[in-house]
């Protein structure tokens, strides 16, 4: 069991980072309760990761015996999290005060892009404008080029569901000793700009130059970056510190000139040519044999399902099989309340009749909620 076993959150169900924090909750030993749209349909509800380990009840909450019911169930949560627009939920009778109302220990979770408050809290957006906000997007591309988004990692997953869920976790702490509940407002555009701490620091000391590209943890530097390698596949090298980068240069044979002075940014664009052209000589695997388990700070680029197969994945077992697929581990790893997936994501409403009989409803009273 988890270390977050004996907790019960409540989780609207929405797309993205607000199950994404749920699924990692669940993961951690919560009893998680998605409350799906009644009438929602799933199709292969089972292959979603955000799903697994979560128990699922469907609830028309436009409906007054709807609203009612979960607020009965709020009475026995710790938490409960949602992610819509600013103002949906308090006009569907659920809004923080509502739910505070009925459980003064409640934590609130609220995930949102811009947040709650502010000129653009209203307005639709992605990961991708949320990121933008906050100077993100703007560092990460090659020099001269437009920005690329790396994914929806570092809005909707690092910056969102991962500060959700943080912020969650507080709160339930903080309630131990204080005894009473209170709201998380966790915004993607709050978030990101938090991820990005590191490079305001650099900036300020010189170290890192607002043109993308040209600096050392951007693909601007020849010892950090991935390269094609022979057979079309690619490695990367991180040979920041001094002595990762002499045995760097040792076992792929870079000559004196022009690898000498690694730190003489005038010449990074002629390093970076001439150390792409050695890994076009040798395959990935061959890189692999020579380098891989060494200081020189390396890996190969694997896709995610090569990465499946990997010794040291399959060693720690950082992909397990859940149901009919493979899918990453619950995280981080804890020596005494090891988290585990319970089981698959269920089809929606799946556990409607359970949740609610625990909570003395009789069977007329769960049959009329799926009106």
């Amino acid at each position: 069991m988890g270390p977050l076993h004996g907790y019960r959150i409540i989780e609207l169900a929405g797309i993205g980072p607000g199950p994404f924090c749920g699924m990692m909750l669940a993961d951690l030993g919560a009893e998680v309760i998605s409350v799906e749209r009644l009438g929602a349909k799933a199709p292969k509800a089972e292959l979603d990761c955000s799903r697994r380990g979560k128990r699922s009840i469907a609830l028309n909450l436009k409906s007054n015996a709807g609203v009612e019911a979960l607020l009965k169930l709020v009475e026995s949560a710790d938490a409960l999290i949602e992610g819509f627009r600013p103002g949906v939920t308090e006009k569907l009778g659920l809004g923080p005060d509502d739910c505070l109302a009925r459980n003064p220990k409640l934590i609130y979770g609220r995930m949102t892009g811009w947040g709650q408050f502010g000129p653009l809290s209203n307005a639709a957006g992605h990961d991708i404008n949320y990121i933008s906000l906050t100077g993100a997007l703007n560092a990460v591309g090659r020099a001269g080029e437009k920005p690329v988004p790396p994914l929806n990692l570092v809005g909707d997953f690092g910056g969102g569901g991962m500060f959700l869920a943080l912020g969650v976790v507080s709160g339930l702490l903080e309630a131990q000793k204080s005894g009473k509940g209170q709201v998380v407002d966790a915004a993607m555009t709050d978030g990101s700009a938090v991820l990005m701490s590191m490079f305001h620091t650099m900036h300020a000391m010189g170290l890192h130059s607002l043109e993308r590209g040209t600096n050392k943890l951007d693909g601007g530097a020849h010892f950090y970056d991935s390269y094609e390698t022979r057979d079309g596949k690619y490695i990367s090298i991180g040979s920041i510190e001094p002595q990762f980068y002499a045995q760097l240069r040792s076992v792929a044979g870079l000559p004196d000139d022009p690898f000498a002075d690694q730190g003489n940014k005038a010449r990074w664009p002629e390093m970076k040519q001439a150390i792409a052209e050695v890994f076009l000589q040798k395959t990935r695997d061959e890189w692999c044999q020579l380098m891989e388990g060494t200081d020189i700070c390396f890996a190969p680029v694997l896709d995610f399902q090569e990465a499946q197969d990997h010794p040291h994945n399959v060693e720690r077992k950082t992909y397990v099989q859940v149901g009919d697929m493979m899918q990453p581990a619950p995280a981080p790893r804890f020596s005494r309340t090891e988290p585990e997936v319970r089981h698959p994501a269920r089809s929606y409403g799946t556990d409607t009749q359970s949740v609610f009989a625990e909570l003395g409803y009789s069977v007329e009273q769960i049959e009329a909620l799926a009106n």
